[in-house]
């Protein structure tokens, strides 16, 4: 198979980052001003990619960040759930210091390598990674080649990108990420091989 470069980026700034706010796949938050700038910004970086294929969770901002790249390219937009954001169930939409103490205790769990401990009345990473993953295997195996872009979100890029990377997926918080960041990886023959992480040059000057 020929190699397939991948640019993964985070979405832009949404209020409920700004706030503070757990965000999740049940939170449809659209970008905020900041978001927007981070948006175009990005959009104008990845136009020195020829990029095949333009994909993006189904929430709005993702849609909204990979958006102003599809306008400056012409590429039309994927829009796929199974690139959601991890569902935090019962955290959603309240302030992260109400909740850290109870995610504290199930972030020590997945630390253990409990992977399968769910957020209550949400997700677990291993159901995380084995839904997105899935997704990305079929974009690898329907396109074979090219240049994949791709916009989804912050504790997603850290479940899969720990494992591809071979920290396991325990350690997925080794991995950083910044709104309008964005990842290059190299696939080929079943391995991810990074070219660069959480690039945030281009936003320079927000």
């Amino acid at each position: 198979m020929s190699e397939i470069r991948f640019l993964i980026a985070r979405h832009g700034e949404t209020e409920y980052n700004k706030k503070g706010l757990m965000q999740g796949r049940g939170i449809d938050a659209p970008l905020n001003e900041k978001g927007i700038q981070q948006a175009k910004k990005l959009a104008s970086y990845l136009q020195k990619y020829e990029t095949t294929l333009l994909v993006s969770s189904s929430k709005k901002r993702a849609i909204e960040t990979a958006g102003y790249y599809s306008e400056n390219s012409g590429l039309p937009l994927i829009k796929s759930p199974a690139l959601d954001e991890m569902d935090f169930g019962d955290f959603e939409g309240r302030p992260y210091d109400d909740v850290i103490t109870e995610l504290a205790d199930i972030d020590q769990a997945w630390r253990r390598g409990d992977i399968e401990t769910k957020i209550p009345g949400g997700e677990s990473p291993l159901e995380v990674y084995n839904r997105a993953n899935e997704e990305i295997s079929a974009i690898i195996y329907k396109q074979g080649k090219g240049i994949i872009t791709i916009v989804v979100h912050g504790r997603l890029m850290r479940i899969l990108f720990a494992e591809w990377l071979g920290y396991g997926i325990k350690n997925m918080h080794l991995i950083q990420h910044e709104n309008g960041a964005v990842n290059q990886f190299v696939y080929k023959n079943g391995v991810f091989n990074p070219v660069y992480l959480n690039k945030t040059t281009h936003l320079n000057g927000l």
